[in-house]
C-alpha cells in the first residue's frame, strides 16, 4: 500500500514549484513594463504644425499633428465626412478628392503637404438642391448601391473627364500623341483605382458617358 505522506508531499512540491515559476515569469514582465513606461515618458510629444488651404472655396487654417493625413484633416478637423475612409492604404479610392484639379487618394497624403492648395471634396461639387451633373447622372443611372464608395467615384469621374479633355493618356491609350478616345475601355482603365464592392461598374460607366456627352 502506498504511503499517503509521499503523495501529499508530491502535491505540495508541485504547488510550490508552480508558484515559484509564476513569480519568476512575472519579474521580467514587470521589468519590461517599467522599461516601456520609461521609454514613453522620454518620448517627445507629437510635432504640431500650422498650415492653410482652401477647401470647397473656403480657406481654412489648421494646427495638427504633422502625421495627420489629408483624409483625417478633412473628416476629423473640418468635419467633412463625405470623403470616406475605406482601406486607408490607397487601394480602394473611397477617399478620392481633387487637389488643384487633380484627383488623389487623400489617405496617402499628409495634410501639411497641402499648404496653399485648393481642395475639392464631394461636398464642394454640388448640393441636394443643385446637384453637379455627375451627381445627377449617378442618381439617374443607379451608379451606386450601398453608397460608401460613391463620393470617391464621383470625384474621380469628374477628374477623369478633365484628364481626357486635357489629352492626358492612360495605360490603354492607343496613341500617346493623340487625344484619348472616350471609349468604355478608356473609362474603365481610368476608374480602375475606385473599387465598388457592390459591383455597380456598368451603371457608373453609363453615368460618366452621359456627362461626357454634354458640352464642356
Amino acid at each position: 500500500m502506498n504511503d499517503l505522506s509521499d503523495v501529499n508531499l508530491s502535491r505540495r512540491s508541485v504547488l510550490i514549484a508552480g508558484a515559484l515559476s509564476a513569480t519568476a515569469s512575472a519579474v521580467p514582465l514587470s521589468a519590461n513594463a517599467q522599461q516601456q513606461q520609461q521609454q514613453q515618458a522620454s518620448t517627445p510629444p507629437p510635432s504640431q504644425a500650422a498650415f492653410s488651404f482652401t477647401v470647397n472655396g473656403k480657406q481654412h487654417t489648421l494646427e495638427a499633428d504633422t502625421r495627420t493625413t489629408l483624409l483625417d484633416a478633412l473628416r476629423e478637423h473640418l468635419h467633412l465626412s463625405g470623403t470616406k475612409k475605406g482601406c486607408d492604404h490607397g487601394q480602394c479610392g473611397a477617399c478620392t478628392v481633387m487637389v488643384n484639379g487633380r484627383r488623389i487618394n487623400s489617405c496617402l497624403s499628409l495634410a501639411v503637404m497641402h499648404e496653399g492648395d485648393k481642395i475639392t471634396t464631394i461636398e464642394g461639387l454640388g448640393t441636394p438642391d443643385n446637384l453637379h451633373p455627375m451627381q445627377a447622372a449617378f442618381v439617374k443611372h443607379d451608379g451606386y448601391q450601398c453608397g460608401y464608395c460613391t463620393p470617391g467615384q464621383i470625384c474621380s469621374a469628374v477628374a477623369v473627364l478633365d484628364e481626357i479633355r486635357q489629352g492626358i493618356p492612360s495605360h490603354v491609350s492607343a496613341d500617346l500623341n493623340s487625344k484619348p478616345l472616350l471609349s468604355e475601355a478608356e473609362l474603365r482603365e481610368r476608374m480602375s483605382g475606385n473599387i465598388c464592392r457592390c459591383g455597380a461598374y456598368s451603371n457608373i460607366i453609363d453615368a460618366i458617358t452621359e456627362v461626357a456627352g454634354r458640352p464642356a
